[in-house]
């Protein structure tokens, strides 16, 4: 019976396999990435490095890299999605170690922005908005606004410091006041800038039951103390004497005090925000309680009205 040794050197040294040998060679050697790594390394690599170092080279070759053969992450080409291999010498041979691409380092991005953000009952669309994709050419309100939070941004750029005061933005149903809101979190997001955003008529109803599983008092600190605290869709909700002072009041207050800024979307106007506060679900007029809430308000945004056509029914 032929050694396993001999049989391996006659495979080998067969025609077929020396010429497909080769082959695979050439392919290796005509690699841009490995001419490089080769030319860096000619003092210490030499014929003999290069042929015990051949698999390690192919996959090399073989591999995309800087997601030149990948449409995206997901379509990764690579043995490991979202990572490519680099030559490294060990040894007295060549060896290859994994790093990460830039789709995966965008991923992550992508990822570590979008912890920065808690979205409390907002629309997933709404906290995927960015301002590059806002319409400009609408009208002239929706251009103001969108230069005011340019401005807030280019403030924390400079000074390392958030403004103090967010925006009150209100107008007519259905026109992208909530959209305006998502691009300028995802914006502060990309800054390291933790914002949390909610729904105001879905948020008071929760803090209504909230009473039973004694989370109130959690949830209340959660969203007083955000960095940046956007409420949307304020005066939409069935406002009760109770949620108004102990839960709304309360948030307010606290940024207030603490100069914390806070950003406002409504359909309504101060004016007209002032009068639905005004009246409870019991019809109790309530004038002293509204103003207090409108004069927190006042301290903590600045009015800016956007019209457009109501977008949702198209």
């Amino acid at each position: 019976m032929e050694r396993i040794g001999d049989a391996m050197k006659r495979v080998v040294k067969a025609p077929a396999f020396a010429a497909r040998y080769q082959e695979l060679r050439d392919e290796v050697m005509e690699n841009s990435g490995v001419q490089q790594f080769l030319a860096d390394h000619a003092d210490e690599v030499d014929k003999d490095v290069v042929d015990r170092s051949l698999t390690k080279l192919y996959h090399y070759a073989t591999a995309s890299h800087d997601c030149g053969k990948c449409s995206d992450l997901d379509n990764c080409v690579n043995t490991l999605k979202g990572f490519e291999p680099k030559l490294f010498l060990t040894r007295g041979l060549i060896d290859v170690e994994y790093i990460k691409c830039k789709s995966k380092l965008v991923d992550e991005e992508n990822r570590n922005v979008s912890k920065m953000i808690d979205s409390l009952y907002m629309p997933k669309d709404v906290m995927e908005a960015r301002l590059q994709n806002i319409d400009m050419f609408f009208d002239d309100s929706r251009v103001r606004i969108v230069r005011v939070a340019k401005d807030f941004l280019n403030t924390i750029d400079e000074t390392g410091k958030l403004p103090e005061r967010g925006m009150y933005i209100y107008g007519p149903f259905g026109i992208g006041k909530s959209f305006i809101l998502g691009a300028l979190a995802n914006e502060l997001a990309s800054r390291r800038i933790r914002t949390v955003a909610v729904y105001v008529p879905e948020f008071l109803r929760e803090m209504k039951q909230s009473i039973q599983d004694q989370s109130l008092n959690e949830k209340v600190e959660f969203v007083k103390k955000a960095q940046v605290l956007m409420l949307d869709d304020i005066g939409a909700e069935t406002m009760s004497a109770w949620t108004r002072d102990e839960v709304l009041g309360t948030i307010l207050q606290y940024r207030m005090a603490e100069k914390l800024p806070t950003f406002f979307t409504s359909n309504f106007s101060f004016e007209e925000l002032e009068h639905h506060l005004s009246y409870t679900q019991r019809g109790e007029k309530e004038v002293v309680k509204a103003a207090r809430i409108m004069e927190r308000i006042r301290m903590i945004s600045s009015p800016l009205r956007l019209d457009g056509e109501n977008r949702r029914g198209k």
